[in-house]
């Protein structure tokens, strides 16, 4: 057997640090970019724009931030992202995902906390990236990312019920969901019927535009439209202008948050907090754009991008930044080509910021929290949601288990127990795929699961041997299979003189496997039994060599075959 292929295949095939950080704009470049690729990523990026305009805003409000904060994250981050990254079409912006986090930051250090926690994940997200850890985040089950996801629908749109009914609360909104539900409730007699009415109409038209007319940025209507009727009619309603005085009119002067020993001490759960989120998020608004287009996103690139964009989004008084599901998906179903769209996205947000800062003064609160409503009702995943609790039982109770703590305690403790869950889960059923054949004098078999006998039985020959006895291993032979690998290999009986242990297929072996055949081999001394493993390919052979389990106290060979001829030989 070729020990050495296997590893200069590897070599040869494994990119460069070069091509796994190359941005894709470069790519694009070098591919040759003309002038109609210019103008659909032109059309692209204008959509893109008109899109994230309001939502920007509405996302940086329902954080706890001002509207100008999302619009600078969108133009900073987003740039970033798109020149930097790792995939073609990713849009970058503050996301509805951190909302909840991001308030939660901002509630316990204030505005220029939740600046240093971006700033710092921004700097993990490029150590993840560099350290080419982004391969791994894909390692997170399906099940957990649909849990927390749809948790994140429930919390924000918790969060808008009081814009969207324009109630009015004698203290600051809880956090927490049960508190927060209960102060709402109690403070249902100050409805506002014109705020609920704003809303309704929000939420109407960007539903009845998205059905009849797909093509027509209906956010931006309905933001428009709403705006438009409450300031001629005066209708009673709180505007970007009553509570924050409108937006600035230009970008402020990048700088520094306070920065001190003590204050990334405070603020460091919440930063990595925001760099698993982000990282996160980001890679999967990838894999969702891989799909629409058939391209290929480089993870660690993205994560990279990632981290440049936190921390230029900080620099000028941003919130988080990561890749965005939704406004992606738009960029990709409006014909973009390549990076360029994202890039110009950004510009076009500077330029909207720049000539019509003044109009988004009157833009009502209510018709941004229907915005959110609309944005959390997608987000909800409830399709997979209601799929994954009829797939499996445990699928179900990670997913539960996800959204549950998700919703009611903390979104980084959801993620952590739905992968750990995940993970048991996981490792339970790769320890049931392993099954033992046992071939010996009384021509029976023992195996270690019920699964058919998928093989061909060997020749009765060996069966009539009573001094030999054969074992075939098939699957994962790792630590949660062990115990019940372990158990039927333990039957060597004293009159077999040769012991034959089939690994061909066995494609992986860890050192608690390794350690279970060095075991069997003590005992198999003692009898002065005569050891054969046949079929072990190379990585597999080095872990039993590493762990004792080498000649003369047991021997190698290529086949079952070969085994019993040198088993005849030796006798």
């Amino acid at each position: 057997m070729d020990t050495t292929s296997t590893a200069q295949r590897a070599r040869i095939v494994e990119p460069s640090f070069v091509e796994l950080f190359t941005p894709k704009l470069v790519t694009v470049l070098r591919e040759g970019y003309d002038l109609a690729a210019l103008r659909a990523d032109i059309v692209a990026g204008l959509t893109v724009a008109i899109v994230a305009l309001p939502l920007s805003m509405a996302i940086a409000i329902a954080s706890g931030a001002s509207p100008d904060r999302g619009l600078y994250t969108a133009i900073i981050g987003g740039f970033l992202i798109s020149a930097l990254g790792g995939s073609r079409f990713q849009i970058g912006g503050p996301a509805g995902a951190f909302i909840v986090l991001v308030a939660a930051t901002g509630a316990r250090h204030g505005v220029d906390g939740v600046i240093l926690a971006t700033m710092l994940a921004g700097l993990m997200l490029l150590a993840i990236g560099f350290l080419r850890l982004g391969t791994y985040i894909k390692f997170i089950p399906y099940p957990v990312t649909v849990g927390f996801t749809a948790g994140i629908a429930v919390i924000i749109f918790a969060s808008q019920i009081k814009e969207l009914l324009g109630l009015t609360l004698p203290g600051r909104e809880p956090g927490e969901i049960v508190e927060k539900l209960h102060v709402l409730g109690q403070a249902l007699p100050t409805i506002n019927p014109a705020a609920v009415a704003v809303a309704v109409v929000t939420v109407a038209m960007i539903s009845g535009l998205k059905r009849y007319r797909p093509h027509w940025p209906g956010m931006l209507i309905a933001i428009g439209t709403t705006s438009v009727v409450a300031a001629l009619l005066s209708l009673p309603v709180e505007t970007i202008g009553t509570r924050f005085g409108g937006i600035p009119r230009t970008l402020p002067v990048p700088m520094l948050p306070e920065i001190s020993l003590a204050r990334i001490q405070a603020v460091l759960p919440d930063a990595v907090a925001f760099a698993l989120l982000g990282a996160i998020e980001s890679l999967l608004s990838a894999v969702v754009a891989d799909g629409m287009t058939g391209r290929r996103h480089r993870s660690n690139c993205e994560l990279v991008a990632q981290g440049f964009a936190n921390v230029g989004a900080a620099l000028f008084g941003g919130i988080c930044a990561t890749g965005t599901i939704a406004r992606t998906a738009t960029n990709v179903r409006a014909g973009a080509r390549g990076p360029v769209s994202g890039m110009l996205h950004a510009m076009f947000l500077l330029l909207f910021m720049l000539v019509a800062a003044p109009l988004a003064s009157y833009i009502p609160l209510p018709a941004l929290a229907g915005v959110l409503a609309i944005v959390s009702w997608n987000m909800a995943e409830k399709h997979e949601f209601a799929l994954l609790l009829r797939s499996s039982r445990g699928d179900a109770v990670v997913l539960l288990a996800t959204f549950l703590l998700t919703v009611f305690r903390d979104l980084t403790e959801g993620i952590l127990v739905g992968f750990l869950l995940g993970t048991l889960l996981f490792l339970h059923r790769m320890s049931q795929t392993i099954s033992v054949e046992h071939h010996g004098a009384t021509n029976i078999e023992d195996r270690a699961d019920d699964s058919p006998d998928t093989r061909t039985p060997y020749d009765a020959r060996i069966a009539a041997d009573p001094t030999m006895v054969i074992y075939r291993i098939s699957g994962a032979f790792f630590f949660g299979a062990a115990s019940t690998v372990g158990a039927v290999l333990d039957r060597i009986a004293d009159q077999h003189k040769t012991f034959i242990l089939d690994f061909e297929a066995v494609p992986l072996l860890d050192s608690t496997g390794a350690n279970t055949i060095e075991g069997v081999l003590r005992k198999a001394e003692r009898h002065g039994i005569r050891v054969f493993i046949t079929g072990a390919s190379a990585p597999i052979r080095q872990v039993l060599l590493t762990h004792g389990v080498r000649p003369p106290r047991v021997h190698f060979e290529r086949t079952i075959d070969n085994a019993i001829e040198a088993a005849k030989a030796a006798a």
